[in-house]
């Protein structure tokens, strides 16, 4: 098997109960879910990036970003049609870096997964005390009441958690064509321009580099949908139509938002708001309105979309890192209903205190698209490498453009973990301090004691033993 690792034997019980509900998701719930991952992005978070580059730069990153994960998504579409399995960029990665590359892969998504519905908690505090409701002035227990409903939910079963943000997501996407229909008559290119010195890149090259980092919030986490591969009916088939579905999606509601959200208010109302949208409603109205408290309260629902299907995405990469050996096997273990419930738990504790004690959408939106970037540069490079070294392998859907495609994506990502540091050293650091630490622990520990019969490392292991029938 793989040099430099161990593994350990393990009974068959040991999978019996580490086991996830097959066949929960056709392609239609999938595309769902891959909406659902990123449609907060749309409510919140984007606009930060007015203040790094003005309308302009923005634009430019949101185009820049809108290509990178379309020509991902691609490559992705292929990888999880050819590899379905729960691990989804650590099992690619695993299978075409080797143990260390899979696992640090697995970690980059992981530290994304887990901070990111942090992030989106925080805005949807900001937007129930806009509303002004239960009359808060601290929005710590709106963080703790959406961990315990969300995660609860997922608890009692993968089917029913799919149906329910399936429709909370419908719901969303209804409040944002009311906005974008509510906006249209208050559009005005000029109000798109009056950040700086009303020019189209106000802060230069460098402002359009730095809000690349929050071009990201339009899409990230579409590359989710791939975790669902071993609860789908058919991921040979319906990943390639679930993932590109929902990226089709998300490039028509990202236009939609960055022009007519600063067109109808300007971009100077909204560039450092926690809940932009209604801000915005508010702005192009001259006050409070009917289609403002819509927006406000339907918002909610947008981003509790998200916020409660990223929590399905990080439980399924830390079950199939765990499962696996790579982290601690216990957080793998899954329940009557079969739901990894430690793998919900854990990340989601570690996500409520985070929220309460730093209080700031932006840094936590910050270190989430740290790791979602390296994770990015990791993946598209597995893509490459698979198609250099396995060009035999079974690929039910093929990448149009093949490596050329991803190797734009590779490009693109990399410039994305270079914004990073030029927005938020600290953030930057703080998801490299942790990627080191786990690494860490997978030299010293995880890599003596990994489990040889956890579908990704099986997959590893027919594809070495192939090639030493060639040799």
């Amino acid at each position: 098997m793989a040099k430099h690792v161990e593994y350990e034997k393990v009974g068959s019980e040991y999978l019996e109960h580490r086991q996830l509900k097959r066949g929960a998701a056709g392609w239609v719930l999938l595309a769902g879910l891959g909406v659902s991952y990123v449609i907060s992005g749309d409510f919140a978070g984007w606009n930060f990036g007015l203040a790094q580059g003005g309308w302009g730069g923005l634009l430019v990153a949101t185009i820049l970003m809108g290509a990178m994960y379309t020509c991902m998504v691609f490559g992705l579409a292929e990888l999880a049609a050819a590899l379905p399995v729960a691990g989804a960029g650590y099992g690619f990665a695993r299978r075409a870096l080797g143990p260390l590359g899979g696992f640090a892969t697995g970690i980059a998504i992981l530290v994304e997964y887990a901070i990111a519905p942090a992030a989106i908690v925080v805005f949807i505090g900001d937007y129930v005390q806009a509303l002004g409701l239960f009359g808060l002035t601290s929005s710590w227990p709106v963080y703790l009441v959406c961990y315990l409903i969300f995660v609860g939910v997922h608890l009692y079963g993968v089917g029913e958690a799919l149906r329910l943000m399936f429709v909370i997501t419908g719901v969303a996407v209804v409040a944002l064509v009311a906005f974008v229909a509510g906006m249209i008559p208050k559009f005005d290119s000029a109000k798109l321009f009056d950040i700086g010195d009303g020019s189209f890149l106000p802060f230069g090259v460098t402002g359009a580099l730095g809000a690349l980092v929050y071009a990201i919030w339009f899409f990230l986490a579409v590359e989710g949908v791939p975790l669902a591969a071993e609860e789908a009916r058919d991921p040979k088939k319906d990943m390639p139509r679930g993932i590109i579905g929902a990226m089709l999606a998300l490039l028509v509601f990202a236009a939609l938002i960055l022009v007519f959200a600063p067109g109808g208010a300007g971009s100077a109302a909204l560039m450092s708001s926690g809940n932009p949208l209604p801000e915005a409603v508010r702005a192009a109205y001259g006050g409070d309105n009917v289609l403002a408290q819509i927006v406000n309260y339907v918002g909610l629902a947008g981003l509790v979309a998200s916020f409660f299907s990223i929590i399905y995405a990080y439980s399924r990469q830390l079950f199939a890192l765990s499962r696996a050996g790579y982290l601690p096997r216990w957080l793998s273990k899954t329940g009557k209903r079969k739901t990894p419930y430690l793998a919900l738990i854990v990340p989601g504790t570690i996500g409520f205190i985070l929220a309460a004690i730093m209080k700031s959408g932006a840094t936590l939106i910050n270190i989430a698209v740290f790791g979602a970037a390296l994770s990015y540069v990791l993946m598209m490079v597995s893509h490459i490498v698979l198609r250099v070294r396995e060009p035999e392998l079974e690929r039910p859907y093929r990448t149009p453009g093949g490596v050329v495609t991803t190797g734009v994506a590779l490009v693109l990502a990399v410039a994305a973990v270079v914004a990073t540091f030029f927005v938020d050293e600290l953030a930057a650091g703080i998801t490299a301090g942790i990627v080191v630490v786990a690494l860490a622990y997978f030299w010293f520990y995880s890599r003596h004691h990994l489990v040889a019969s956890a579908p990704e490392e099986e997959f590893a292991a027919i594809a070495q033993a192939e090639e030493e029938l060639k040799d």
